[in-house]
Protein backbone atom coordinates (compact mmCIF):
# COMPACT_ATOMS: atom_id res chain seq x y z
CA UNK A 1 0.00 0.00 0.00
CA UNK A 2 1.23 3.33 -1.04
CA UNK A 3 1.02 6.07 1.09
CA UNK A 4 1.53 10.10 1.02
CA UNK A 5 1.80 12.84 3.52
CA UNK A 6 0.80 16.37 2.64
CA UNK A 7 1.20 18.67 5.18
CA UNK A 8 -0.92 22.15 5.00
CA UNK A 9 0.64 25.43 6.12
CA UNK A 10 1.70 28.72 4.76
CA UNK A 11 4.27 28.77 8.38
CA UNK A 12 5.99 25.24 7.09
CA UNK A 13 6.76 26.88 3.64
CA UNK A 14 8.33 30.49 5.65
CA UNK A 15 9.94 28.40 7.78
CA UNK A 16 8.39 29.37 10.31
CA UNK A 17 7.62 25.99 11.69
CA UNK A 18 9.42 22.46 11.13
CA UNK A 19 7.31 20.15 9.85
CA UNK A 20 7.68 17.59 12.56
CA UNK A 21 4.25 15.73 11.55
CA UNK A 22 6.15 13.99 8.67
CA UNK A 23 8.77 12.16 10.69
CA UNK A 24 5.95 10.81 13.30
CA UNK A 25 3.09 9.85 10.79
CA UNK A 26 5.97 7.52 8.69
CA UNK A 27 7.25 5.87 11.29
CA UNK A 28 3.89 5.11 12.64
CA UNK A 29 2.33 4.10 9.21
CA UNK A 30 5.54 2.17 8.60
CA UNK A 31 4.86 0.22 11.27
CA UNK A 32 1.42 -0.52 10.28
CA UNK A 33 3.16 -2.30 6.82
CA UNK A 34 2.39 0.91 4.65
CA UNK A 35 5.12 2.65 3.00
CA UNK A 36 5.17 6.26 2.77
CA UNK A 37 6.55 7.11 -1.08
CA UNK A 38 6.29 10.86 -1.01
CA UNK A 39 5.98 13.81 1.46
CA UNK A 40 4.66 17.47 0.17
CA UNK A 41 4.19 20.54 1.60
CA UNK A 42 1.79 23.60 0.21
CA UNK A 43 0.61 26.83 1.86
CA UNK A 44 -2.39 27.73 2.67
CA UNK A 45 -3.89 27.96 -0.79
CA UNK A 46 -6.74 25.87 -2.13
CA UNK A 47 -5.79 25.92 -5.73
CA UNK A 48 -2.16 24.61 -5.01
CA UNK A 49 -3.84 22.11 -2.79
CA UNK A 50 -6.16 21.11 -5.32
CA UNK A 51 -3.40 20.54 -7.71
CA UNK A 52 -1.84 18.57 -5.38
CA UNK A 53 -4.36 16.00 -4.75
CA UNK A 54 -4.96 15.31 -8.68
CA UNK A 55 -1.15 14.60 -8.17
CA UNK A 56 -1.06 12.15 -5.19
CA UNK A 57 -4.29 10.01 -6.11
CA UNK A 58 -2.72 9.66 -9.61
CA UNK A 59 0.21 7.39 -7.37
CA UNK A 60 -0.73 6.69 -3.61
CA UNK A 61 -3.59 4.45 -2.25
CA UNK A 62 -3.53 7.04 1.24
CA UNK A 63 -3.13 10.29 1.44
CA UNK A 64 -2.30 11.71 4.58
CA UNK A 65 -3.72 15.82 5.13
CA UNK A 66 -1.93 17.37 8.26
CA UNK A 67 -3.02 21.39 8.97
CA UNK A 68 -5.53 23.55 8.20
CA UNK A 69 -8.77 21.83 10.03
CA UNK A 70 -8.65 24.90 12.39
CA UNK A 71 -11.37 28.14 12.73
CA UNK A 72 -9.62 30.41 10.58
CA UNK A 73 -10.50 31.37 7.00
CA UNK A 74 -7.00 30.21 5.88
CA UNK A 75 -7.68 26.54 7.32
CA UNK A 76 -9.21 25.42 4.19
CA UNK A 77 -7.98 21.67 4.17
CA UNK A 78 -11.63 20.53 4.59
CA UNK A 79 -13.53 22.27 2.00
CA UNK A 80 -10.89 21.67 -0.39
CA UNK A 81 -10.68 17.83 0.09
CA UNK A 82 -14.53 17.81 -0.11
CA UNK A 83 -14.87 19.96 -3.08
CA UNK A 84 -12.16 17.71 -4.51
CA UNK A 85 -13.92 14.45 -4.13
CA UNK A 86 -17.38 15.73 -4.77
CA UNK A 87 -18.73 15.63 -1.04
CA UNK A 88 -20.56 17.82 1.04
CA UNK A 89 -19.50 18.80 4.88
CA UNK A 90 -21.38 17.83 7.54
CA UNK A 91 -21.85 18.67 11.44
CA UNK A 92 -19.93 15.68 13.80
CA UNK A 93 -21.88 16.20 16.78
CA UNK A 94 -19.87 14.52 19.03
CA UNK A 95 -17.33 17.45 18.22
CA UNK A 96 -20.46 19.58 18.32
CA UNK A 97 -20.86 18.92 22.01
CA UNK A 98 -16.97 18.69 22.72
CA UNK A 99 -17.06 21.97 21.29
CA UNK A 100 -20.05 23.26 23.56
CA UNK A 101 -18.33 21.86 26.95
CA UNK A 102 -15.30 23.49 26.16
CA UNK A 103 -16.64 26.97 26.03
CA UNK A 104 -18.88 26.16 28.86
CA UNK A 105 -16.14 25.20 31.47
CA UNK A 106 -13.68 27.61 30.33
CA UNK A 107 -16.24 30.53 30.41
CA UNK A 108 -14.64 32.22 27.33
CA UNK A 109 -16.93 33.50 24.18
CA UNK A 110 -17.88 31.52 21.53
CA UNK A 111 -17.83 33.37 18.02
CA UNK A 112 -19.49 30.77 15.20
CA UNK A 113 -16.39 30.49 13.30
CA UNK A 114 -15.52 27.69 15.61
CA UNK A 115 -18.44 25.66 14.09
CA UNK A 116 -15.59 25.17 11.66
CA UNK A 117 -13.76 22.56 13.21
CA UNK A 118 -16.86 20.46 13.98
CA UNK A 119 -16.83 19.56 10.54
CA UNK A 120 -16.73 16.65 8.54
CA UNK A 121 -16.71 15.27 5.28
CA UNK A 122 -19.88 13.59 4.03
CA UNK A 123 -19.67 9.76 3.71
CA UNK A 124 -16.61 9.76 5.92
CA UNK A 125 -15.61 8.36 9.18
CA UNK A 126 -14.79 11.01 11.93
CA UNK A 127 -11.64 11.36 13.49
CA UNK A 128 -11.95 12.86 17.27
CA UNK A 129 -10.02 14.91 18.63
CA UNK A 130 -8.89 13.90 22.14
CA UNK A 131 -6.66 17.07 22.79
CA UNK A 132 -8.10 19.84 20.97
CA UNK A 133 -11.65 20.83 18.81
CA UNK A 134 -10.62 19.96 15.49
CA UNK A 135 -12.21 16.86 14.47
CA UNK A 136 -10.48 14.91 11.52
CA UNK A 137 -11.98 12.66 8.57
CA UNK A 138 -11.37 9.16 7.13
CA UNK A 139 -12.86 9.19 3.84
CA UNK A 140 -12.11 6.62 0.64
CA UNK A 141 -13.27 8.27 -2.82
CA UNK A 142 -11.95 5.96 -6.20
CA UNK A 143 -10.04 4.05 -4.37
CA UNK A 144 -8.01 6.52 -3.08
CA UNK A 145 -8.50 7.18 0.89
CA UNK A 146 -8.23 10.09 2.77
CA UNK A 147 -6.97 10.86 6.21
CA UNK A 148 -7.28 14.65 7.71
CA UNK A 149 -5.54 15.63 10.77
CA UNK A 150 -4.66 18.70 12.73
CA UNK A 151 -1.56 20.34 12.45
CA UNK A 152 -0.20 21.10 15.78
CA UNK A 153 1.63 18.06 16.62
CA UNK A 154 0.32 17.73 20.55
CA UNK A 155 -3.44 17.13 19.05
CA UNK A 156 -1.91 15.37 15.88
CA UNK A 157 0.51 12.65 17.74
CA UNK A 158 -2.64 11.48 20.54
CA UNK A 159 -5.31 11.73 17.75
CA UNK A 160 -3.32 9.82 15.31
CA UNK A 161 -2.54 6.73 18.03
CA UNK A 162 -5.84 6.64 19.35
CA UNK A 163 -8.25 6.76 17.32
CA UNK A 164 -6.89 7.22 13.21
CA UNK A 165 -4.10 4.20 13.45
CA UNK A 166 -6.80 1.79 14.84
CA UNK A 167 -8.94 2.42 11.83
CA UNK A 168 -6.35 2.23 9.75
CA UNK A 169 -5.49 -1.22 11.02
CA UNK A 170 -8.97 -2.24 10.60
CA UNK A 171 -9.76 -0.75 6.99
CA UNK A 172 -5.99 -1.89 5.23
CA UNK A 173 -4.78 -4.76 7.73
CA UNK A 174 -1.39 -5.51 6.18
CA UNK A 175 0.65 -9.01 5.31
CA UNK A 176 3.78 -7.59 6.30
CA UNK A 177 5.14 -4.73 8.91
CA UNK A 178 8.64 -2.79 8.81
CA UNK A 179 10.27 -2.98 12.19
CA UNK A 180 12.93 -0.22 12.77
CA UNK A 181 15.99 -0.02 14.64
CA UNK A 182 18.30 3.17 15.25
CA UNK A 183 21.70 2.86 16.09
CA UNK A 184 23.40 6.18 17.60
CA UNK A 185 27.33 6.57 16.75
CA UNK A 186 29.49 9.43 18.02
CA UNK A 187 33.31 10.18 17.30
CA UNK A 188 32.70 9.05 13.54
CA UNK A 189 31.98 11.04 10.55
CA UNK A 190 28.93 9.52 7.98
CA UNK A 191 31.13 9.85 5.27
CA UNK A 192 33.63 7.03 7.14
CA UNK A 193 30.65 5.05 8.63
CA UNK A 194 29.58 4.57 5.16
CA UNK A 195 32.73 3.74 3.94
CA UNK A 196 33.29 1.05 6.86
CA UNK A 197 30.61 -0.34 6.05
CA UNK A 198 30.07 -0.28 2.19
CA UNK A 199 29.71 -4.17 1.79
CA UNK A 200 26.89 -4.15 3.72
CA UNK A 201 25.48 -1.46 2.85
CA UNK A 202 26.20 -2.46 -1.36
CA UNK A 203 24.44 -5.90 -1.02
CA UNK A 204 21.62 -4.76 1.67
CA UNK A 205 18.52 -6.28 0.74
CA UNK A 206 16.59 -6.83 3.74
CA UNK A 207 16.55 -5.74 6.53
CA UNK A 208 18.05 -2.41 4.88
CA UNK A 209 20.46 0.25 6.17
CA UNK A 210 19.96 3.65 5.86
CA UNK A 211 22.42 6.30 7.38
CA UNK A 212 22.00 9.93 8.66
CA UNK A 213 24.07 12.70 9.65
CA UNK A 214 23.21 14.48 12.81
CA UNK A 215 25.00 17.33 14.07
CA UNK A 216 27.79 15.91 16.12
CA UNK A 217 26.50 11.85 15.45
CA UNK A 218 25.73 9.69 12.98
CA UNK A 219 22.64 7.49 13.07
CA UNK A 220 22.00 4.30 11.07
CA UNK A 221 17.99 3.16 10.58
CA UNK A 222 17.43 -0.49 10.15
CA UNK A 223 14.40 -1.79 9.12
CA UNK A 224 13.16 -5.18 8.18
CA UNK A 225 10.31 -6.06 6.11
CA UNK A 226 8.87 -8.94 7.48
CA UNK A 227 5.47 -10.85 7.81
CA UNK A 228 6.15 -12.49 11.58
CA UNK A 229 7.18 -9.96 14.16
CA UNK A 230 10.12 -12.11 15.91
CA UNK A 231 11.66 -13.06 12.34
CA UNK A 232 11.97 -9.65 12.22
CA UNK A 233 13.76 -8.46 15.06
CA UNK A 234 16.01 -11.74 14.60
CA UNK A 235 17.09 -10.19 11.34
CA UNK A 236 17.98 -6.76 12.71
CA UNK A 237 20.02 -8.46 15.82
CA UNK A 238 21.67 -10.33 12.93
CA UNK A 239 22.42 -7.42 11.00
CA UNK A 240 23.44 -5.15 14.11
CA UNK A 241 26.02 -8.22 14.85
CA UNK A 242 27.61 -7.69 11.74
CA UNK A 243 27.45 -3.65 11.53
CA UNK A 244 29.05 -3.47 15.66
CA UNK A 245 31.80 -5.67 14.52
CA UNK A 246 33.02 -3.55 12.64
CA UNK A 247 32.44 -0.08 14.33
CA UNK A 248 30.71 -0.98 17.67
CA UNK A 249 33.55 1.40 19.43
CA UNK A 250 31.54 4.57 17.37
CA UNK A 251 28.26 2.94 18.93
CA UNK A 252 26.67 4.74 21.95
CA UNK A 253 22.11 3.77 21.92
CA UNK A 254 19.43 2.94 20.75
CA UNK A 255 16.30 5.12 19.32
CA UNK A 256 15.69 8.62 18.48
CA UNK A 257 14.99 10.20 21.69
CA UNK A 258 18.28 8.49 24.08
CA UNK A 259 20.23 11.27 23.63
CA UNK A 260 24.39 10.72 24.29
CA UNK A 261 23.68 13.00 27.52
CA UNK A 262 20.74 10.14 28.52
CA UNK A 263 22.79 7.66 28.34
CA UNK A 264 25.90 8.78 29.89
CA UNK A 265 23.38 9.91 32.98
CA UNK A 266 22.21 6.17 32.55
CA UNK A 267 25.45 4.84 33.45
CA UNK A 268 26.76 6.93 35.53
CA UNK A 269 23.45 5.94 37.46
CA UNK A 270 23.78 2.16 37.16
CA UNK A 271 27.84 2.38 38.53
CA UNK A 272 26.77 4.90 41.30
CA UNK A 273 29.01 7.11 40.24
CA UNK A 274 28.96 11.10 40.36
CA UNK A 275 30.09 13.85 37.83
CA UNK A 276 31.31 17.83 37.88
CA UNK A 277 32.82 20.00 35.43
CA UNK A 278 35.06 23.07 34.80
CA UNK A 279 34.25 25.15 32.16
CA UNK A 280 35.79 27.77 30.65
CA UNK A 281 34.66 28.69 26.74
CA UNK A 282 31.73 26.57 27.14
CA UNK A 283 30.83 28.86 30.01
CA UNK A 284 28.43 26.29 31.54
CA UNK A 285 27.01 24.62 28.74
CA UNK A 286 28.10 21.11 29.59
CA UNK A 287 26.33 21.55 33.40
CA UNK A 288 23.07 22.79 31.39
CA UNK A 289 22.84 19.84 28.93
CA UNK A 290 23.19 17.40 32.38
CA UNK A 291 20.86 19.27 34.40
CA UNK A 292 17.93 18.77 30.96
CA UNK A 293 18.22 14.89 31.95
CA UNK A 294 15.69 14.39 34.28
CA UNK A 295 16.70 12.74 37.88
CA UNK A 296 19.85 13.40 37.00
CA UNK A 297 20.73 14.73 40.20
CA UNK A 298 21.77 11.71 41.72
CA UNK A 299 24.80 11.91 39.31
CA UNK A 300 25.56 15.57 39.37
CA UNK A 301 26.36 17.50 42.79
CA UNK A 302 27.53 20.62 40.55
CA UNK A 303 30.40 22.10 39.02
CA UNK A 304 32.34 25.60 38.09
CA UNK A 305 32.24 28.05 35.51
CA UNK A 306 35.72 29.51 35.09
CA UNK A 307 36.16 32.12 32.37
CA UNK A 308 39.01 34.34 33.29
CA UNK A 309 42.19 33.11 34.23
CA UNK A 310 40.69 35.03 37.69
CA UNK A 311 37.97 32.62 39.05
CA UNK A 312 40.44 29.99 37.35
CA UNK A 313 42.73 30.60 40.51
CA UNK A 314 39.70 31.51 42.66
CA UNK A 315 37.67 28.86 42.10
CA UNK A 316 39.90 26.29 41.81
CA UNK A 317 42.64 27.51 43.40
CA UNK A 318 45.05 26.87 40.07
CA UNK A 319 48.27 28.63 40.75
CA UNK A 320 48.59 31.46 39.01
CA UNK A 321 52.06 31.45 38.01
CA UNK A 322 51.94 28.33 36.13
CA UNK A 323 49.10 29.14 34.77
CA UNK A 324 50.23 32.41 33.15
CA UNK A 325 53.55 29.86 31.99
CA UNK A 326 51.45 27.07 30.40
CA UNK A 327 48.67 29.69 29.12
CA UNK A 328 44.94 28.74 29.70
CA UNK A 329 45.09 26.93 26.36
CA UNK A 330 47.37 24.11 27.11
CA UNK A 331 47.59 20.61 29.11
CA UNK A 332 47.91 21.56 31.73
CA UNK A 333 45.39 24.46 32.50
CA UNK A 334 42.57 21.54 31.61
CA UNK A 335 44.43 19.12 33.53
CA UNK A 336 44.35 21.10 36.39
CA UNK A 337 40.63 22.61 35.85
CA UNK A 338 39.26 18.54 36.11
CA UNK A 339 41.20 17.58 39.14
CA UNK A 340 40.70 20.51 41.15
CA UNK A 341 37.20 20.30 40.39
CA UNK A 342 37.01 16.63 41.42
CA UNK A 343 38.18 17.01 44.47
CA UNK A 344 36.17 20.32 45.12
CA UNK A 345 33.18 18.99 44.43
CA UNK A 346 33.59 14.87 45.92
CA UNK A 347 32.57 14.00 42.70
CA UNK A 348 34.10 10.65 41.26
CA UNK A 349 34.30 12.04 37.70
CA UNK A 350 35.09 15.60 36.67
CA UNK A 351 35.13 17.08 33.46
CA UNK A 352 36.57 20.38 32.20
CA UNK A 353 36.79 22.63 28.85
CA UNK A 354 39.30 25.08 27.93
CA UNK A 355 40.16 26.43 24.62
CA UNK A 356 39.30 28.85 22.14
CA UNK A 357 35.79 29.13 20.47
CA UNK A 358 36.42 31.97 18.33
CA UNK A 359 35.85 33.62 16.60
CA UNK A 360 39.63 35.25 17.27
CA UNK A 361 42.22 33.59 17.98
CA UNK A 362 43.74 33.17 21.64
CA UNK A 363 47.48 32.51 22.90
CA UNK A 364 48.44 32.14 18.81
CA UNK A 365 45.90 29.46 19.23
CA UNK A 366 43.02 29.51 16.29
CA UNK A 367 39.71 29.19 16.66
CA UNK A 368 38.56 25.80 17.27
CA UNK A 369 41.15 24.24 19.86
CA UNK A 370 40.05 23.19 22.88
CA UNK A 371 41.67 20.78 25.58
CA UNK A 372 39.20 18.45 27.29
CA UNK A 373 40.32 17.00 31.15
CA UNK A 374 39.42 14.05 32.45
CA UNK A 375 39.86 13.47 36.22
CA UNK A 376 38.87 10.01 38.01
CA UNK A 377 39.02 8.93 41.34
CA UNK A 378 42.13 6.98 42.09
CA UNK A 379 43.22 7.58 38.03
CA UNK A 380 45.87 9.55 36.55
CA UNK A 381 43.95 13.12 35.22
CA UNK A 382 44.03 13.01 31.64
CA UNK A 383 43.52 15.65 28.67
CA UNK A 384 42.70 15.26 25.13
CA UNK A 385 43.15 17.82 22.41
CA UNK A 386 40.58 18.37 19.51
CA UNK A 387 40.20 20.36 16.83
CA UNK A 388 36.66 21.19 15.85
CA UNK A 389 35.36 23.63 13.51
CA UNK A 390 32.72 26.15 11.68
CA UNK A 391 31.29 28.62 13.95
CA UNK A 392 31.48 29.00 18.14
CA UNK A 393 28.21 27.53 18.45
CA UNK A 394 29.24 24.50 16.99
CA UNK A 395 32.76 24.18 19.05
CA UNK A 396 31.19 24.81 22.22
CA UNK A 397 28.23 22.43 21.37
CA UNK A 398 30.64 19.57 19.74
CA UNK A 399 33.19 20.37 23.05
CA UNK A 400 30.33 19.18 25.44
CA UNK A 401 29.48 16.36 23.49
CA UNK A 402 33.11 14.73 23.00
CA UNK A 403 33.28 15.32 27.29
CA UNK A 404 30.24 13.55 27.34
CA UNK A 405 31.68 10.67 25.35
CA UNK A 406 34.64 10.87 27.22
CA UNK A 407 32.77 10.27 30.87
CA UNK A 408 30.74 7.60 28.86
CA UNK A 409 33.52 5.49 27.86
CA UNK A 410 35.35 6.39 31.71
CA UNK A 411 32.31 5.09 33.12
CA UNK A 412 32.08 1.86 30.80
CA UNK A 413 35.94 0.51 31.53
Amino acid sequence: MKAEIIAVGTELLLGQVVNTNATFLSEELAVLGIEVYYHTVVGDNPVRLDELLTQAQDRSDLIVLCGGLGPTDDDLTKDTVAAHIHHSLIQDEQALEQLNDYFSFSKNKMTENNLRQTLMIEGGRAIQNPAGLAVGTLVTENDTTYLLLPGPPNELKPMFKKNARPLLEELFPQKEELLSRVLRFYGIGESQLVTELKELIDHQSNPTIAPYAKPNEVTLRLTAKVADHGEGELLLDQLEAKILSQVGDYFYGYGDENSLVEVTVEQLKKAGKTVSAAESLTAGLFQSTLGDVPGVSEVFKGGFVTYSEQTKEAFLGIDPILLEKEGVVSEFCAIAMAEQARILSGADFAVSFTGVAGPDELEGHPAGTVWIGLAEKGKPTIAELQHFTRDRRYIRRSAVMKGLDMVRRAVDK
